[in-house]
């Protein structure tokens, strides 16, 4: 797998200065370009997109100090539609425009090619299950918040609190005798942006998961989840540092050791908080299907 990705680093490097098709990017890895997205985030802790805009402006910003072509040519060679649009997206990475670059020799930022490799620590294991579930309904409440990689998101927490006590309640109950899995009150994350960058918007879902034909209250929303298979990850720890590296771990260690892909549709969280909030057990659903190979 990971011989695959840095194929597909070399593809990106050979056409720089033409058309990058996601697509073939995704063959080249012999993945979808779904899963192809997801896990080049979670390796490079950025979003695909911003990668290749970062190394087109490296390597344009050495043009521009060269000299050679005028400063339009080499916009119009890195995709850029007119000067305007490359001198603010150059002054955005490097913190000078193109032409004071030029005339002053200016120190400018660089992005480093990526490549990859897996490194065999040894002393964790992952606790999994890969399991087919029927289709199935989230019901409760939603809303549209900012994606955050780091720490407590505020828009989450408001969101909740906003809820109410009684509404909260009566979330829970409709987990009671529906024998689904997981159980409970769960967060599920569903139409994410594909970059998966920072402050991105997701749908954000605050409730229990129930049969594809139970009855759904006048008053909450539901999600139609279809039938499909799902990896199910446990993991216990710091709150909530344990719940975001789960997530990491399981697109940087188990998806290249492993014979899946990721699937589109919703992720699902139940958290089990302790008493003063500090350390959460937790089980991470990840729609998944078997790759090609495997």
């Amino acid at each position: 797998m990971l011989e695959r990705l840095n194929q597909a680093m070399e593809q990106i490097e050979a056409h720089l200065d033409e058309r990058i098709d996601v697509a073939d990017l995704a063959r080249t890895a012999v993945t979808s370009e779904y899963h192809f997205r997801r896990l080049f985030s979670a390796l490079a802790g950025m979003p695909l997109s911003e990668y290749i805009r970062r190394r087109r402006l490296t390597v344009a910003g050495a043009e521009v100090l060269d000299g050679e072509r005028t400063l339009l040519e080499v916009a119009v060679r890195y995709g850029y539609s007119s000067g305007e649009a490359f001198a603010r997206a150059f002054r955005g990475m490097h913190g000078v425009g193109p032409g004071e670059a030029r005339r002053g020799g200016a120190t400018l930022r660089s992005q480093p090619r990526m490549s990859f490799r897996l490194i065999v620590e040894g002393n964790s294991s992952m606790r999994y299950k890969v399991i087919e579930k029927d289709a199935f309904r989230v019901v409760g409440r939603k809303a549209r918040v900012p994606l955050v990689h780091e720490g407590v998101n505020p828009d989450i927490a408001t969101f909740i609190r906003g809820l109410g006590r009684e509404t909260l309640q009566r979330i829970e109950s409709l987990s009671d005798g529906s024998g689904q899995e997981p159980e409970g009150v769960v967060s599920v994350s569903d139409k994410l942006d594909a970059s998966r960058a920072e402050g991105t918007e997701l749908d954000y879902w605050h409730g229990v998961v129930s049969g594809a034909d139970s009855e759904v209250p006048d008053d909450m929303d539901a999600l139609a989840v279809p039938a499909g298979s799902w990896a199910v990850f446990e993991s216990a720890g710091a709150f909530p540092q344990t719940l975001q590296n789960m997530w990491r771990d399981v697109f940087t260690q188990w998806f290249p050791s492993n014979p899946y892909q990721s699937r589109p549709g919703p992720e699902i969280l139940r958290t089990r908080l302790s008493d003063d909030g500090t350390h959460a057990d937790a089980e991470l659903w990840i729609p998944v299907e078997r790759t090609a190979a495997g």
